[in-house]
């Protein structure tokens, strides 16, 4: 719930520029000021030269970015803030800057048009992701962002549901390059990890297998979801892949992982549904952006996938909480 005073014109003027507060932090994702940060405290100064910035209005930027909590100011030398220091430092494991620096460059332009996409429907984005498949540099910020999303949820899937010991296989589908699976995997070795996505993006699954030493514990399925059948598991998972498509389409999806889960096994779903009053203005603020970035895609209720579950055969369908922001619902076959 948003916290700012719309009763007043001061905090209505405050709320129309709040803008600016994020690109300021988006600014400093794309510079590496984190990183930079990292190796120590320094002042304004060093941060240009490492920077390779202009210097004016360098100073008034630090302040912003101090005032927001996001850096710390002592003897005139800048250090990262705790939040900052934890999650917006290239390479550390923790690291969620891959889906700010899509933000940046692929929402922050898209909801300049929003007037646009509301008047016409139609996506905003400038590009469609058949597109970001066939150039690299786009393509690898995709992934990045999806990244940053498993590296935050994985942990907290991992604890919601407490099924896992009682399985032998697990699928991801639209896994992406297998963050998911590989964290799964490691939590629960006797599990056999799978990730469902388009060709395009087994080269990222295999870095990331030899990353992790995944040989022999999870497999990359190339296919599409719409047109290809989907491997057999015991636990099939769909995690923000179903808001990407019209209700017609998550219908579909649905359907076809009935096909796709072993009898007795369970389907797991997570998104940002729009049940929960607590995330609701950050739910239809990711609901926009689908808008903005897909043909048809939105969020939805616990109520469509319940009545599409149940139509496609399963039994049981329940729903709780995961994270902050998203609806965990777990659908088991007879």
């Amino acid at each position: 719930m948003t916290t700012t005073d719309t009763t007043s014109a001061a905090g209505i003027l405050r709320l129309g520029n709040s803008f600016c507060d994020a690109k300021a932090l988006l600014t400093a994702v794309e510079l590496g000021l984190f990183t930079v940060l990292r190796e120590g405290p320094a002042g304004p100064e060093e941060i240009r030269d490492r920077l390779g910035l202009h210097g004016r209005g360098l100073s008034d930027w630090l302040g912003l970015l101090t005032e927001l909590g996001l850096l710390e100011r002592r003897d005139g030398r800048y250090r990262n803030g705790p939040g900052a220091d934890g999650f917006l430092v290239g390479g550390d494991p923790s690291y969620i800057g891959g889906f700010l620096q899509r933000t940046n460059h692929n929402l922050y332009p898209a909801w300049a048009r929003l007037a646009e996409g509301l008047r016409t429907g139609k996506p905003q984005s400038g590009s469609s992701f058949e597109a970001v498949l066939n150039e690299p540099a786009i393509l690898g910020r995709f992934v990045a962002s999806m990244d940053a999303l498993t590296r935050v949820l994985g942990p907290q899937l991992i604890a919601a549901y407490d099924g896992w010991p009682r399985y032998r296989s697990v699928l991801d589908v639209g896994g992406c390059k297998g963050s998911l699976i590989a964290q799964i995997v490691a939590a629960h070795p006797r599990l056999a990890g799978g990730v469902f996505d388009l060709p395009q993006m087994e080269p990222f699954f295999d870095e990331l297998a030899a990353e992790r030493g995944l040989e022999g514990k999870a497999t990359f399925h190339g296919g599409d979801f719409f047109t290809d059948p989907l491997p057999a598991a015991d636990i099939v998972i769909i995690g923000h892949v179903l808001h990407d498509w019209d209700a017609e389409q998550r219908r579909a999806l649905v359907d076809k992982a009935f096909q796709s889960v072993r009898p007795g096994g369970v389907l797991l779903v997570y998104d940002r549904m729009l049940d929960r009053a607590s995330s609701r203005v950050e739910n239809l603020v990711i609901s926009l952006d689908m808008l903005l970035v897909t043909d048809g895609g939105s969020e939805y209720g616990v109520a469509e996938l319940r009545e599409n579950a149940l139509a496609a055969g399963f039994t049981g369908v329940e729903d709780r909480t995961l994270g902050e922001y998203d609806t965990l619902v777990v659908c088991t076959k007879p």
